[in-house]
């Protein structure tokens, strides 16, 4: 039978959706009122379907997104969600199909990456991505982290936390979200919608649990940092507490209010187990404490995917602490972004160019993807053959250029 790989209209979005929730093995239920509060912000035109006798088989949406680069600019990015193939219809080529069209509408549109969170790893670097974010869990245990009670709920440069409720935090929060891809990398940006879903005001998936909100303010009263959580309500025998507070969402743009943060969801009453949530791989958490052992490592994964469409556009994009020349022999299977090119960059700025020069270093573009935010060493990719060095010592002076001294940082699932 023929399967048709095309844009979705609005009458087959129920179905669409349906299909969605049976690839991610959630129940294939799909309400009108669901339907009603999703299909205003959904640009059908890039919401694909693989359609055989007038049935979903497969899934794919992108949408347009910004991505903080190094140093604080934004890349436009071709955000892909919704990737399912049916159980009945796997091996088929569906998945390859659907991410041709994206990709090739991406690069014609003028995106300069495209971004996706994978949810198994070894699928999409055969698309050209590459891992570029890496994401860690930690739960604390409060009782041996060596924290003053007495002390630790309280700052101590002159800033104060205070608790708020979900409305001010819609009036706050973004602002915080905005400046943190000022000094992260890896930030995807976050609309009023998906600020209505954080606060609860927007859910279908899953029942709500209203969270505790707590700002951080500075000496001069202006918000630095925020925090969302949850606890649960668990005892021991002899009425003892073991309850933990989950975090949901953590944003602080100065260390003082990271550390605030912290150390006030360490010192909560009641509160014996802190769970990070997805924070980056160096986050201050565990170094804060005076027993950095008690913060327990749960989660150790890949998070943000790029993949590079404009290979000047994500170059001459980002900042750069040092100078210095590379000359990149980029391989793209897609033909996409592939050839050579000559990257001069300094602090003053970079420009990156098409060039027939001997190359310093040739690999995949998937590994361009990887690099591309600063968190992956050249040399390390290189010891792994994923990268070929042809000049000699060229990964030590890419590592020079490109990594960065904070890794990037991808706070969000889409």
């Amino acid at each position: 039978m023929s399967l048709e790989v095309r844009a979705v209209v609005a009458s087959e979005y129920p179905d669409w959706l349906r299909a969605v929730s049976t690839g991610f093995l959630r129940p294939p239920v799909v309400t009108d009122e669901e339907v009603a509060d999703r299909l205003p912000h959904t640009d059908l035109s890039r919401l694909l379907g693989v359609f055989e006798q007038g049935r979903i088989v497969a899934t794919f949406r992108s949408f347009t997104q910004e991505l903080s680069a190094v140093g604080g600019g934004t890349l436009v990015a071709d955000a892909v969600t919704g990737v399912t193939v049916s159980a009945t219809h796997r091996r088929r080529g569906l998945l390859s199909r659907m991410m041709a069209r994206d990709l090739a509408a991406a690069k014609e549109r003028g995106d300069a990456v495209a971004t996706l969170i994978a949810a198994e790893y070894p699928i999409y670097g055969r698309f050209g991505f590459g891992p570029a974010t890496w994401t860690t869990e930690w739960t604390v245990d409060v009782r041996r982290a060596g924290l003053d009670p007495r002390r630790s709920g309280r700052p101590g440069d002159g800033g104060r936390i205070g608790f708020t409720d979900a409305e001010e935090i819609r009036k706050v929060a973004p602002e915080l979200h905005r400046r943190l891809g000022g000094v992260r990398a890896g930030v995807v940006g976050r609309d009023a919608r998906g600020w209505d879903v954080l606060t609860g005001r927007v859910h279908h998936s899953s029942p709500w649990t209203e969270p505790f909100y707590a700002v951080y303010r500075d000496e001069a009263d202006q918000p630095q940092g925020y925090v969302s959580y949850t606890c649960d309500d668990k005892w021991e025998d002899g009425k003892q507490p073991l309850n933990t507070a989950t975090v949901k969402d953590l944003i602080a743009v100065t260390p003082a209010a990271e550390r605030a943060l912290w150390l006030f969801l360490c010192s909560v009453d009641w509160v014996t187990a802190v769970k990070s949530g997805m924070r980056a791989p160096d986050d201050l958490l565990p170094l804060l404490l005076p027993d950095p052992r008690a913060a327990r490592v749960t989660t150790q994964a890949d998070m943000l995917w790029v993949r590079v469409l404009d290979v000047a556009k994500v170059l001459e994009g980002r900042t750069y602490a040092g100078s210095g020349t590379l000359v990149l022999d980029l391989r793209d299977a897609s033909g996409l972004a592939g050839g050579r090119y000559r990257l001069d960059a300094s602090p003053e700025g970079a420009t990156c160019s098409r060039t027939t020069e001997s190359p310093d270093l040739a690999f995949d573009i998937g590994e361009l993807g990887t690099l591309s935010l600063g968190d992956e060493s050249a040399v390390r990719l290189a010891a792994l053959g994923r990268i070929e060095e042809i000049a000699p010592g060229a990964a030590a002076r890419a590592d020079a250029l490109l990594r960065t001294s904070r890794r990037p940082w991808c706070p969000d699932i889409f």
